[in-house]
């Protein structure tokens, strides 16, 4: 029985780099996937134009993160996005950044990464085990001592798990790394669906679906979580609300759907205007043009298709010009412009979800080399750790870094 150096628990983006970082340095390393194939969520990425990281220094970088960000500093020291650019140029991928911000291969197809990483593999001769899952991590002396899969067993002093949260499930994320972490006594916190659409009570969002709000900014409207809000451009949809806010925002709503069942928000779709600025706004516009209708003149701050749907939700003709609405009506028009009301009900769950929020305790996790604190040679990295961030290349770039410092075995 071959007695392997490394064996790693994944083949996804951060698995395969952390095979290609331990094999590198003359380490004998087994790669173990679920599937019949390597990447399948790393394919899927950017709608699979593959947004490999982006621009941002690693202090904001973290920053995204939210108040646990800081646990990346060693990660991205060693590998951060000018590293990562500087690795795939050395296993010839070429990369950009063509808005300045958001970084991708030159060719912005995900099997031009994928392709380049499993030649890799190849000439640092990894063996790869496709269609096989690791079912326990058998320690001694809380030691790593070997692994047993649905048909073998395999020596190693070190074992990275690189499984995946439980986003996109049906590309092979199902949380196998999480139970196998909880069978060695390792935290696993809560884990929810993120980086989704959201389903709301409201019907009305079906006549506005072909609209997009550009710059709109949510907040949640329960007291005590009042504090989170997030702004980007908005979709609705037959059934709810998604779009690059939506998928950034899921992740603070998804564990709130558990606790409340529901959780209203509230959307300016105004850019950012207050009742009092869209009320001078509206009378500007009737200042240049008084036979403009109230449909028109809301028209100018958001799609005609929603503006109907305020008009109708304050019983506000929509042929009526702004200036010859009642008091009432002209508050309530302005409040739900300022302040629009959604409730949202649930989401398609994980297998929707791009990534998972929640998993291996950071608390059980040496953040100089992943190591576990309790398991020596037993490593995490990537989506199955607690740490999740917004759209942009943000997670792919924690999924290679952390699996980069992984793969060094210190």
């Amino acid at each position: 029985m071959i007695k392997y150096d490394l064996i790693v628990a994944g083949a996804g983006a951060c698995g395969m780099i952390a095979a290609i970082q331990a094999a590198s340095q003359n380490k004998k390393v087994l790669l173990i996937e679920k599937l019949s194939y390597v990447g399948a969520k790393l394919k899927a990425t950017g709608g699979g134009r593959c947004n490999l990281s982006n621009t941002l220094s690693n202090e904001e970088f973290m920053a995204s993160f939210g108040r646990d960000g800081r646990f990346m500093t060693k990660a991205l020291e060693e590998f951060d996005h000018k590293e990562l650019m500087k690795f795939f140029h050395s296993i010839g991928v070429d990369t950009h950044i063509p808005d300045g911000f958001r970084i991708f291969p030159v060719t912005h197809n995900s099997s031009t990464i994928l392709n380049a990483l499993q030649k890799r593999l190849e000439e640092l001769d990894v063996d790869i085990i496709f269609n096989t899952v690791v079912k326990q991590l058998v320690t001694q002396n809380d030691k790593v001592k070997e692994i047993k899969t649905d048909s073998n067993i395999y020596k190693t002093d070190n074992i990275i798990i690189a499984t995946g949260g439980m986003g996109y499930s049906h590309l092979g994320s199902e949380g196998e790394g999480y139970d196998l972490a909880k069978e060695l006594g390792i935290k696993v916190t809560d884990i929810y669906p993120a980086m989704l659409p959201l389903k709301v009570k409201e019907t009305w969002v079906a006549n506005c679906k072909a609209d997009t709000i550009a710059k709109a900014n949510i907040k949640i409207d329960i007291k005590k979580h009042s504090k989170l809000k997030q702004t980007g451009d908005l979709i609705f949809t037959s059934h709810g609300i998604r779009g690059p806010v939506i998928l950034d925002f899921a992740r603070e709503i998804t564990p709130l759907l558990e606790k409340y069942g529901e959780v209203p928000i509230l959307i300016n779709m105004t850019k950012g205007l207050n009742s009092d600025q869209i009320h001078n706004h509206l009378k500007s516009i009737l200042s240049s043009n008084k036979y403009t209708t109230l449909e028109e003149q809301i028209g100018t701050l958001i799609p005609n298709s929603v503006a109907l749907e305020i008009c109708k939700m304050c019983d506000a003709n929509p042929e009526v010009s702004y200036n010859k609405l009642e008091g009432a009506k002209k508050e309530r028009l302005l409040t739900l412009l300022a302040n629009t009301p959604l409730t949202v009900t649930g989401s398609e769950g994980f297998k929707k979800a791009m990534i998972t929020r929640g998993g291996i305790n950071l608390k059980e996790i040496n953040p100089n080399t992943m190591e576990s604190k309790k398991i020596k040679g037993l490593y995490f990295c990537g989506e199955v750790v607690n740490l999740d961030g917004p759209c942009g290349g943000y997670n792919l770039q924690w999924a290679f870094a952390s699996g980069y410092l992984a793969g060094a075995l210190r």
